[in-house]
């Protein structure tokens, strides 16, 4: 098996085009037509995670963190990002990052945390915007139905819990083709009127040149009428965050406590005591303080993230409990996901887990 035949399973657990524009998912490190002899699966892609995967004979490392987030200018080991770059190119280990990409799939990062929680009635705390496109076409009344199902089988009309989704109606078509024309109805020249179906669906936008392959290889017409239009609808199954429900409420501090056993926290940071029962929990895997406003919004009792500033506790404004949980304890969870994920897809071929510990704050 080759690392570009696992990236395809990756990118089927998690599509790059899912990610966030500021980030560096994908394959950061390697050549993707090189055998691969093992995957090892990571929170973060450090030298000691090289270590092991050379001692465990893997040449495929999947990180959720991207080693490489930024620009290298040089690469000279004079720090722990260069180090673990140099370390895998000199041992022909590739590295491929998840992140965003996994942080915005329904089934990712903030699933894999609520979870962790037992939150019921899940949904996407921060659709993902400008993500959504409009497909029309027109076909002849003998042909609509073939390019619909070719779209639905590209993955067009995919809406919420719903697919093949559609909307035809009929009406009249014209056309006149000059001298370079072959037209399958009337000869050239012709002022062509006939009976068309107007096709339209709605698709994720990185969909696109698949969708439109389909289009063209189903539609009989010599040159197929088409429009493309960008929608503002949210997509309410990709996004980032998560809001669900407790099964049954649980007071401040007895809810505090609850997280911090299921998510191992070494220590928790929270804002004052409302005086309420935590029933609905808004949650984002990561660095989440931007989304404060979208948990308070949402009606959550409690919104729980990391990486918060000591100014950003005033933004509870007494209105909802806001816990950070830590960085590294929100995410936590993410790789054993990623690894039962690959083991279901990939049979008979070593997936492993990391047995190092990544989380680079301590707690006395």
């Amino acid at each position: 098996m080759k690392i570009k035949e696992i990236i395809y399973v990756l990118e089927e657990m998690a599509p790059t085009a899912y990610a966030e524009d500021f980030d560096n998912v994908g394959l950061l490190v390697g050549d993707q037509e090189t055998e691969a002899s093992g995957i090892l699966v990571c929170h973060d892609a450090l030298e000691t995670i090289i270590d092991e995967a050379i001692a465990k004979k893997c040449n495929l490392v999947v990180c959720f963190h991207p080693i490489l987030f930024s620009g290298l200018k040089k690469i000279t080991g004079k720090n722990y990002v260069e180090r673990a770059v140099i370390k895998a190119i000199k041992n022909d280990i590739a590295i491929y990052a998840v992140h965003t990409a996994l942080d915005n799939h329904q089934e990712g990062v903030n699933k894999i945390f609520s979870d962790a929680l037992g939150l019921i009635n899940t949904k996407i705390l921060i659709p993902k915007e400008q993500f959504i496109r409009k497909l029309v076409t027109y076909a002849p009344l003998d042909n609509a139905e073939i390019v619909r199902n070719a779209l639905f089988a590209a993955g067009a009309g995919n809406i919420g819990n719903y697919d093949n989704c559609s909307f035809s109606s009929t009406g009249t078509g014209t056309f006149r083709g000059n001298q370079n024309s072959n037209p399958l109805v009337g000869e050239r020249y012709e002022l062509v009127q006939t009976t068309e179906v107007k096709i339209e669906v709605t698709y994720e936008k990185h969909l696109e040149r698949k969708i439109l392959t389909a289009l063209f290889n189903s539609h009989i017409y010599e040159e197929v009428a088409h429009e493309i239009y960008n929608l503002n609808n949210k997509h309410q199954n990709i996004g980032l965050g998560m809001i669900g429900e407790l099964p049954n409420p649980l007071p401040e501090k007895e809810f505090l406590e609850f997280v911090k056993d299921k998510m191992q926290c070494g220590g928790l940071r929270h804002s004052s005591f409302t005086g309420n029962k935590i029933k609905k929990v808004a949650v984002l895997g990561g660095a989440g303080s931007f989304a404060i406003s979208n948990a308070i919004q949402a009606g959550a009792d409690a919104y729980l993230t990391a990486d918060l500033k000591y100014h950003q506790f005033y933004e509870a404004e007494n209105k909802l409990l806001l816990a950070d949980i830590g960085h590294f304890e929100s995410e936590r969870y993410t790789k054993n996901y990623i690894v039962e994920y690959l083991r279901k897809k990939i049979l008979n071929f070593a997936v492993i887990l990391s047995e190092e510990n990544s989380n680079p704050v301590k707690y006395l």
